[in-house]
């Protein structure tokens, strides 16, 4: 009986291991089920480590014949756990990915997703808690073929300690058609969740308008047209710098906001002022990446001191504007007007002086109004931008071509008789009206100090403005009032006589050369159709005057009533004919001193491709300019296109961008905002070793030039 029993637990036994086998197998086949549905479905098994789990999952369930197959790297983390950004913060690392187990690998690229900020005890950090889906870009050796994928992944995760974490992960996919897997919507969500790269003060759901940072201080103005929720800033810099949490201050019905940032326990030297940033802006799932040049930072008020150095820099930058280009053509009426005072009394002579001082200080104020009033409307502000405008241009060349005509006594404008007897004689409106020319035709110029007096003035309030443009024509005027002061260097001046109709003439002739310029700068403008009818018509005008003086007195209103009609049809012209071929672009062909063309050595400006040329160990060269500033002008004819410099820009490590400004441009005007300037010329040097940036002189020399280029080239001491 107990041998019975005993065989039927043996039995029993042997039925129950059966029974285990069977199950095992069964689940083994069906985990095995599971784990092919899986793959099936373009998603890896989760791996465990601490707190941490993670797993790669695919959009497509085979690789098709995909260039790029479209991947994610999955994290879940425990409560109370996270992980982080590319740039954690105060401390931290990112993931740190190691595919060579992988076959038909040939490139993983992985994308960020906007970050959260974590502020513990003072500290700041960025990354990602609870759950992370990284999106991947994943390049075959060969498409079409299977793609069998190992990562080892090291991931830092910290809560009230930090523990790095490996992780092995595992995906295969196979041939056949990339038909879209279980993951497909998470991957495409995660990847809109990605900041877009924007350029400052591009458009968009949120965008960054400016970066100014000046000391340890550092400002980021953004914009959203549908307001802001949370906004917040992530700032990169190379080397790293740790920022403290941003303070916002909204405006404009919550569409823009101010953030604030510091370096907390900055080094002494530290300078934001001109550095290279990546600003990442978030606001709730609105992202955008841009990458900036920080602009100085000026505050709203004025600090007694700084104005006051600048109102110098102004007076100076002022004067030496005398001494340019631009300046030239009207430097026949400032040679008229002294000559005219000569033999007269000191009062006349001071009085035409101070005149002609008060025209050039008044037009320097009414300049700064209308720039106050496009400010104060958002349009782009600069120093010269008047002559982007196709009106303007008419209006110079209607008035040089009528300054040309009076000085070949074609017509004289009389004033009233009481109005005459109470400016003295001949009046003080000649001169008056000579300085207010002198002031439009010097617009088009920059000098040294001039650019750094515009911009500081340009970054500030309107007292600001006012009192710089006014320093800037005193500066301009600083020749005039000097005579005022000194009546009797007029006196030693040979006396009026029939040698100054001679010297008139070849004034007029000097002024007509202008006209032509001017003409040259239109054809950019509105093209050669439209520029050559407005010359023509200025033809028609000056014969029209001719024609008026030897007329009839009876009929000698018919010449000017001529002209007036004519000068009418000038303004209505580029409206009634329109762009027509042949607008051309500063960023044409180019000479060198030989008139050989240089113009495969220049780019079109692309402010977004110049961090990652730098990046790649190249120079990179940027030439603001427009045809219608002739110290730009002089700067390419004497310096860029020749000798040595032109022998550099030869070299294939070396891009130059030349940025094309005659016609307005918002992404040019942007560029020049960001390095604090307004006008132009602008030139500034790019490299391995000046990644922020080395900005040249108005002025260009060959030496600046290449010792710029020769600094940029070199990596900075302490860098990788």
């Amino acid at each position: 009986m107990n041998g019975k029993r005993n065989g039927v637990r043996t039995m029993n036994g042997l039925i129950g291991r059966m029974g285990a086998a069977v199950a095992l197998v069964a689940a083994s086949l069906v985990g095995g089920a599971s784990s092919a549905r899986a793959q099936d479905a373009g998603q890896g098994a989760w791996a465990k480590a601490g707190p941490l789990e993670a797993r790669l999952v695919s959009s497509v369930r085979a690789v098709g014949d995909l260039a790029t197959v479209p991947l994610g790297l999955e994290l879940r983390l425990e409560p109370g756990w996270k992980t982080y950004w590319r740039s954690p913060g105060d401390a931290g690392y990112p993931p740190r990915l190691d595919w060579s187990g992988s076959r038909n690998l040939k490139e993983a690229t992985l994308a960020y997703p906007a970050p959260h900020r974590f502020s513990v005890l003072g500290f700041e950090s960025a990354g990602y808690d609870v759950e992370a889906l990284f999106p991947l870009r994943v390049q075959p050796v060969a498409p079409g073929q299977p793609l069998d994928l190992s990562l080892t992944a090291d991931l830092l995760v910290c809560s009230d300690i930090c523990v790095p974490q490996i992780v092995t992960l595992s995906l295969a996919l196979p041939t056949g058609p990339a038909l879209p897997g279980d993951s497909a919507n998470n991957i495409a969500r995660a990847q809109s969740l990605v900041p877009r790269v924007g350029a400052l003060g591009g458009e968009g759901l949120v965008s960054v308008a400016a970066v100014r940072g000046s000391g340890d201080a550092l400002e980021v103005e953004a914009t959203a047209p549908d307001g802001f929720v949370s906004p917040d800033v992530f700032i990169e810099t190379d080397p790293p710098l740790s920022f403290s949490a941003p303070k916002a201050v909204f405006s404009d019905s919550d569409r823009r906001v101010r953030l604030s940032l510091k370096v907390p326990d900055a080094p002494k030297d530290l300078d934001l002022s001109g550095r290279a940033v990546t600003v990442t802006l978030v606001d709730g799932a609105r992202a955008v990446e841009t990458p900036a040049t920080v602009a100085p930072l000026v505050g709203a008020g004025a600090s007694g001191n700084g104005l006051v150095a600048m109102l110098g820099v102004a007076l100076l930058g002022g004067l030496i504007l005398n001494l340019m280009p631009c300046v030239l053509p009207v430097l026949s009426l400032k040679l008229l007007s002294v000559i005219a005072h000569g033999g007269r009394a000191t009062g006349a002579v001071r009085a035409g002086f101070l005149a002609s001082a008060a025209g050039i200080v008044t037009s320097f104020l009414a300049l700064a109004a209308a720039l106050l009033a496009v400010k104060a409307a958002g349009g782009a502000v600069g120093w010269g931008i008047q002559f982007q405008q196709p009106l303007f241009l008419v209006f110079m060349v209607v008035l040089v071509t009528l300054f040309s005509a009076n000085l070949w006594g074609l017509f004289e404008v009389p004033l009233p008789r009481a109005l005459a007897d109470r400016l003295e004689g001949d009046g003080l409106a000649g001169p008056f009206a000579t300085g207010a020319f002198a002031t439009l035709l010097a617009t088009p110029c920059s000098a040294p100090f001039l650019g750094t007096a515009v911009g500081f003035a340009l970054a500030r309030g309107p007292v600001e403005i006012l009192a710089i443009f006014a320093a800037l024509g005193v500066g301009l005027a600083a020749p005039y009032l000097l005579v005022a002061a000194w009546p009797r260097v007029a006196a030693w001046l040979p006396r009026p006589g029939r040698w100054m109709l001679r010297l008139r003439a070849l004034m007029g002739v000097a002024l007509a050369g202008t006209a032509l310029w001017l003409l040259s700068v239109l054809v950019v403008q509105v093209g050669p159709v439209a520029a050559g009818g407005i010359g023509a018509l200025m033809v028609g005008l000056v014969l029209a005057l001719w024609a008026g003086r030897r007329l009839p007195s009876r009929s000698g209103w018919a010449g000017p009533a001529l002209a007036a009609g004519l000068a009418f049809a000038a303004f209505a012209l580029p409206s009634v004919v329109g762009p027509t071929m042949g607008v051309a672009s500063a960023t044409g062909v180019a000479t060198d001193g030989a008139g050989k063309p240089v113009a495969d050595r220049w780019v079109r400006f692309d402010p977004t491709a110049i961090r990652e040329r730098v990046a790649a160990g190249q120079l990179v060269f940027v030439d603001v300019t427009a045809d219608w500033c002739i110290t730009c002008q002089a700067n390419k004819k004497l310096v860029l296109t020749r000798g040595a410099v032109a022998d550099r820009f030869t070299d294939p490590a070396l891009i130059a961008m030349r940025a094309d400004w005659t016609r307005p441009d918002d992404s040019i005007a942007r560029f020049l905002a960001d390095h604090g300037r307004y006008g132009i010329p602008f030139n500034i040097v790019y490299g391995p070793g000046a990644p922020q940036g080395i900005a040249l002189p108005e002025l260009l020399s060959e030496a600046a030039v290449i010792d710029a280029l020769n600094r940029a080239s070199n990596r900075a001491s302490g860098r990788s």
